[in-house]
Formats: structure tokens, C-alpha cells, sequence
């Protein structure tokens, strides 16, 4: 599916987050608020763990995409065909429930003269998914910095992904996977493209 891209806020102004202490502090409301007892010892130190864990699993929002994809490369030999690079795993958190979304994601691209390294492509995948997100927004989100930064011939992205907000809440549906699509450029265009795409990623 084609999905709408959002604006998500791009670091600005550090000194307009909360400090360390504020946010702690605010773990601690949820402790209580849950019941549980912040001073005991178990949970002394839940507060800057919890913070500490959140500073690496939204670390998204503190960088660019592309700043990751400004490097290509021109040297291909005459290279034009599919790119694909499949099974790139992530973790990311339901913008809704805040809860984990598990998955992988598979991007290709139709190289136009210059092609990126393998590694930012995992990168992207790794920017956009270390952020609170929607399945749909971040299948689009990858997409359209690959297509800005690379200005291929065309960009194919899916995403698999398990959402723990149906998992553990909720309807409790163990092991459902929701699937996402974007193509822009040949692959929007060319049913043949996006069939080899398919065809490609689910090969093993």
C-alpha cells in the first residue's frame, strides 16, 4: 500500500527535552501509578535503566537519513539491474501503545548511475524504526529517503512485522503479521518490477 508520509520532528533544540532527572522522575509516577513501590530495591534503579534503554531505542530522532545516504558510488560497471537487500531485521514501538514492533524489512532499488552501500540501507531501516512509529508511515518514510537521496529509476520497499500491541493487549493475537508496500518510480509503474521484486524476496 501507498502510505502518507509524516513529518517527524528532526533533533533541534536538546535544551527543550526534559533532563535525565525529569525523565526518571516520570518512571517513577508510572511505578506508582502501576501499583508498584519505586523505593524498593528491586526498582531503585529502574528509573535511569529505563531512561538509559530509551535513549538507544529512540536514538531514530537524533539522526538523518540522509545524512547516512549522502555517500554513493558511481563505479558500478555498467551496473542497472535490482538491488535488493531482504531480512534487514528491526525493533520498533508502536507510536499508539508504545509497545515493541518486531520485523524485517526488504528494500530494492533500480540503480540510475549510482548506487549506495549495503550497510545504509540497514541503517535507514534502523533510523526510521528506532523512532515511535506506524507500520505504514515507516514503510513510506524509507522509501522516500532512498528515492530523495539516491534519485534511482525506482525504490520497492516491504515490511513483516509482529505488533505487540495485538499480541499483549488488546486482541491478543499471537504471531499475526501485518505486511506494508511501498514502490515509487518503475516499480509503481512496472506490475513486471514489482513481481520480480516479490519474487526476489521471497526466494530462498
Amino acid at each position: 500500500m501507498d502510505a502518507i508520509v509524516k513529518n517527524f520532528p528532526l533533533p533541534g533544540d536538546l535544551s527543550e527535552r526534559p533532563t535525565q532527572q525529569e525523565a526518571e522522575e516520570a518512571v517513577r509516577v508510572l511505578l506508582r501509578w502501576a501499583g508498584e513501590d519505586p523505593s524498593r530495591e528491586g526498582l531503585t534503579d529502574t528509573p535511569s535503566r529505563v531512561v538509559k534503554s530509551y535513549k538507544e531505542l529512540f536514538s531514530g530522532y537524533d539522526q538523518v537519513a540522509e545524512d547516512v545516504l549522502g555517500r554513493t558510488f558511481e563505479e558500478v560497471a555498467g551496473y542497472d539491474d535490482m538491488v535488493v537487500v531482504k531480512d534487514i531485521p528491526f525493533f520498533s514501538h508502536c507510536e499508539h501503545h508504545m509497545v515493541p514492533i518486531i520485523g524485517k524489512a526488504h528494500v530494492a532499488y533500480l540503480p540510475d548511475g549510482r548506487v549506495l552501500g549495503l550497510s545504509k540501507i540497514a541503517r535507514v531501516v534502523d533510523i526510521y524504526g528506532r523512532r515511535l512509529q506506524t507500520q505504514e508511515s515507516m514503510t513510506a518514510q524509507i522509501a522516500k529517503a532512498i528515492d530523495d537521496t539516491l534519485r534511482p529509476r525506482g525504490v520497492a520497499v516491504m515490511i513483516e512485522a509482529e505488533h505487540m500491541c495485538m499480541s499483549m493487549r488488546g486482541v491478543q493475537k499471537q504471531g499475526s503479521t501485518t505486511l506494508t508496500t511501498t514502490f515509487t518510480g518503475a516499480f509503481k509503474i512496472d506490475a513486471a518490477e514489482q513481481a520480480r521484486f516479490m519474487t526476489m524476496v521471497r526466494s530462498r
